[in-house]
């Protein structure tokens, strides 16, 4: 089992050589942001900033964030960059539907090796309403997250906790889609590490895996509370090994019970454990 992204950083797309430093900051993912990050009279220079950058392969997977897709720049957006060698995903800001991402599969064309993967962000009450059908809306469609500074404002919460129905929901809905698990919203705050930590801690308890970032900071801080412990991944081998000997449902000396679902949570664990 290929070993699933932890980290996404985020950087302004109308500075290219933040990008630059960013390509190499150690990022599983490095999202080129022509969306919020980039105030109104920047925008044409960030697209076509990102545009030169795609223009050739990266050596890690670059995704670029749109600009809204019922908004006036989304089109040119995706005109501009959907095409280009070195684009691996587009990220969809603020979708509220499931025919959004219908549409926009369906106007850009396949990447190299293959379809181009699409990634929509929920922002918004809609959103979080409709996250089983966006998650389910076409097979180009390969994630889902929250926006949560958006979110936030849209809801009026104003602790965090305030939020963790909606993280629960898009989790279930990205499982019930057969897509992967999502990804933590960015951690605001860049020299809060320990908030970071402790923010990371509680989102693998409601089931996400890895995390966007918005500074290279943050980066070991999300993968070190996202990787298994060694103590889990003693207990992944142990349940591999004994579903290997035999096959179906069964206790372990220590009294656990193993079945096929404990056994793909195993593999997951592994899958992970040699980042380490």
């Amino acid at each position: 089992m290929t070993a699933p992204p932890l980290t996404w950083l985020y950087v302004p797309g109308d500075r290219p050589h933040v990008v630059a430093k960013a390509l190499s900051a150690g990022a599983d993912v490095v999202v080129v942001d022509l969306e919020d990050a980039v105030a109104p009279d920047r925008k044409e220079y960030a697209r076509s900033a990102t545009a030169e950058l795609l223009s050739a392969p990266q050596p890690v997977p670059v995704h670029v964030r749109v600009n809204p897709l019922d908004g006036p720049l989304a089109a040119g957006d995706l005109a501009a960059v959907a095409a280009l060698p070195g684009l691996s995903g587009l990220r969809l800001a603020k979708v509220t539907s499931p025919e959004q991402i219908v549409r926009t599969a369906e106007g850009t064309g396949p990447a190299a090796g293959g379809a181009l993967g699409l990634y929509a962000l929920l922002e918004s009450a809609p959103a979080v309403e409709h996250a089983h059908a966006i998650a389910s809306a076409h097979p180009a469609l390969r994630g889902i997250a929250l926006g949560e500074a958006d979110l936030r404002a849209d809801l009026g919460v104003r602790e965090d906790a305030g939020l963790d129905w909606c993280r629960s929901r898009i989790v279930v809905a990205a499982r019930a889609a057969g897509l992967p698990p999502p990804s933590q919203s960015v951690h605001p705050d860049v020299r809060d590490l320990e908030g970071l930590a402790a923010s990371c801690a509680h989102g693998r308890t409601l089931g996400f895996l890895g995390r966007a970032a918005i500074h290279p900071r943050q980066l070991p801080i999300i993968e070190r509370a996202y990787l298994p412990t060694a103590r889990e991944i003693e207990e992944a081998e142990t349940v591999l090994k004994a579903a290997t000997t035999q096959q179906g449902a069964q206790a372990l000396p220590n009294g656990r019970f193993i079945d096929a679902a404990v056994v793909a949570t195993a593999r997951r664990t592994l899958s992970l454990a040699d980042r380490r």
